[in-house]
């Protein structure tokens, strides 16, 4: 039976009822949340097929032709932007910007029709990829606009090239942005973007069958072994240098936690002993070493450990650089193209030395991306401590595990290790030099034991018993006792506990006594200078009033010191402070600071930094 004109559907619109079918029935976009409406063409325009609103919704022009296989295009393409967080704040070029200490303002600095360009470009090679429907687009211009592997990064390139927005073809919308909201980017003060978590779960079962054909069904249980598993049980049974730590780390797929959503790839917690895994990364057997060796010296190097106060991305973004730096030269599996910091010209240089040049350009180095995703490091650090109730915490089993690889390595002759991984793996041996060690070696530069010399005109003791004998008496040099002195300056804010100043005061004086330094010039500051004059060493330990307990300004106390007339040119200053101080802090004289320890100063020091306890 014909049905009635009235009740036929029109052609237009029955290819997109078509096209929505297709994207049911694929085994990823089928699985997506995203809610669609279809809407006559005076909503968007004649020749606009689709948009997407940050509000989560995929209009279609239902009055517009196109055929069921670019309807499938064009709305997984729309689908595209929800998943991979196109609308919200902290994957849009912009920075964190300090407004107090409790709080932070994300500001954006963008052109938003150029950021829909990058998305569409983004997007453009992922669907490519997939093969998913059909498209118009000349995917020759792909490699011309877009060669990066973020939307952050295209989004640069195309600002540095000085490309216009109104080139984009790449989109659903002809000459105009496909994404409305842009100029309003989404934060999310409570939870995650959950299109971006559905994506993940639905790429990640997509795949999983792939992954579980190529695994090896173990003989002994019948169980399906990922190729993750595989990796690992290589470190174990071929590479002696990381085997051990491979053994002490349990490998999880993030779809099996409903907390690890936000990992990309990769990453590793060392106090759970569990290294997290996202088998949705799709990489190979290869890909997967390389990955697996980065978290094993993660932990094997005690990065967790070593912050000392440092910005904990900017730390985790230093180690990524040079680890990534030994296992290219250690050619150990195939290094991935995605959250990969790698730069060669950073060879040799320490993650201490990487960090100070990160932190020069904090708003350029924080749009970086790690194994775990854009702005997140891959060393998951909640602020617990290890277990100290077991016999061996994970911490020491790791230090000795990596030890041990390494005597057995190079014992016999298992490849390649770069130098300056040997140097961090001994280092782990040694304990570290105590900070008043280190402190005492400071004062040792600058004030050598005074030299003694033979005058007959104040006589030996032992003259006494032979008085016809002329003897000599051992004396000190005489030298002014303003040339042999220092200068202390010494926060005295609010945040600056009794406690911390007595330590801190107790070792300057200590030190100055054992160096015969006759005075210490001290100068307490909390927003102003309170210039205390010269004092003798045991004064300054017990019986100098502090004054001051406001804010925290050290610089007044510096441009005292250092244009004062009766403090030597060259004389040394020790600035003992909890680093909580101004970021622009200036000192011309030789200087070093005394901090607590895992505080660290907000800015690149020049003078040498000792923490103590």
């Amino acid at each position: 039976m014909a049905k009635k004109k009235e009740d036929r559907i029109p052609k237009c619109e029955q290819q997109l009822l078509d096209g929505l079918e297709l994207i049911d029935k694929h085994p990823l976009f089928g699985k997506l949340r995203i809610s669609t409406r279809n809407v006559p063409k005076s909503s968007l325009g004649k020749n606009i097929p689709a948009k997407v609103s940050s509000s989560g919704y995929v209009y279609l022009n239902k009055d517009c032709d196109r055929t069921p296989k670019e309807w499938a295009y064009i709305i997984a393409h729309c689908m595209l932007h929800l998943s991979f967080g196109h609308f919200d704040a902290e994957r849009m070029p912009g920075y964190w910007q300090q407004i107090n200490d409790q709080k932070q303002k994300w500001v954006n600095d963008y052109i938003p029709a150029l950021w829909n360009m990058a998305c569409d470009i983004f997007i453009a090679r992922f669907l490519a990829d997939v093969k998913l429907g059909s498209s118009n687009i000349d995917m020759t211009l792909l490699s011309t606009y877009g060669s990066a592997s973020s939307e952050l990064k295209i989004y640069e390139q195309l600002v540095d090239r000085h490309i216009s927005a109104d080139s984009n073809v790449f989109g659903t919308a002809g000459e105009y942005p496909d994404m409305i909201g842009t100029d309003s980017p989404v934060t999310y003060k409570y939870g995650k973007n959950h299109h971006i978590t559905d994506f993940a779960y639905a790429l990640a079962d997509s795949v999983h069958s792939v992954i579980n054909e190529a695994a090896d069904r173990s003989a002994s249980d019948g169980k399906h072994k990922s190729v993750m598993e595989k990796a690992a049980e290589w470190f174990i049974n071929h590479y002696p240098l990381l085997g051990g730590v491979a053994t002490g780390f349990k490998i999880i797929e993030t779809r099996q936690r409903s907390d690890l959503n936000d990992i990309e790839i990769a990453a590793v917690d060392v106090v759970s002993g569990e290294i997290y895994v996202n088998p949705a990364a799709g990489y190979t057997l290869e890909e997967w070493k390389f990955v697996l060796a980065h978290e094993y010296l993660h932990a094997g190097l005690q990065h967790h450990a070593r912050r000392n106060g440092r910005d904990p991305y900017l730390w985790n973004i230093a180690c990524d650089f040079v680890i990534n730096g030994w296992l290219s030269e250690m050619q150990i599996g195939i290094m991935p193209h995605d959250g990969l910091m790698y730069d060669e010209t950073l060879k040799d240089q320490s993650a201490e030395e990487i960090y100070d040049r990160l932190i020069g350009d904090i708003r350029k180095n924080s749009k970086l991306s790690t194994f775990r995703g854009y702005g997140k490091g891959d060393i998951i650090d909640k602020g617990r401590s290890p277990d100290t109730g077991k016999a061996t915490s994970l911490d020491d089993f790791c230090k000795s595990a990596l030890r041990s690889g390494l005597e057995y390595h190079t014992s016999t002759s298992r490849g390649y290790i770069p130098a300056g991984l040997i140097e961090e793996i001994k280092a782990l041996s040694m304990p570290p030099v105590p900070w008043d060690v280190e402190l005492a070696k400071w004062f040792d530069t600058w004030f050598m034991p005074l030299e003694k010399h033979r005058t007959y005109a104040r006589p030996s003791r032992r003259q006494s018993s032979t008085p016809d004998i002329p003897r000599p008496s051992w004396v000190k040099a005489d030298i002014p006792e303003y040339s042999r002195t220092y200068a202390v300056i010494i926060d005295t804010s609010g945040s600056m506990s009794p406690t911390l100043i007595g330590k801190a005061l107790g070792a300057a004086a200590s030190y100055s006594v054992a160096k015969e330094v006759p005075l210490v010039r001290v100068v307490f500051c909390d927003a102003q200078a309170y210039d205390i004059g010269y004092a003798a060493p045991e004064d300054i330990a017990g019986r100098v009033v502090v004054k001051g307990r406001g804010g925290t300004v050290l610089q007044p106390a510096v441009d005292l010191l250092e244009n004062a007339k009766d403090f030597p040119k060259n004389g040394p200053i020790l600035i003992i402070t909890d680093a909580g101080i101004e970021q622009d802090l200036k000192v011309h004289h030789e200087h070093a600071f005394l901090i607590p320890e895992g505080s660290r100063l907000p800015f690149r020091p020049k003078g040498k930094v000792f923490y103590f306890k």
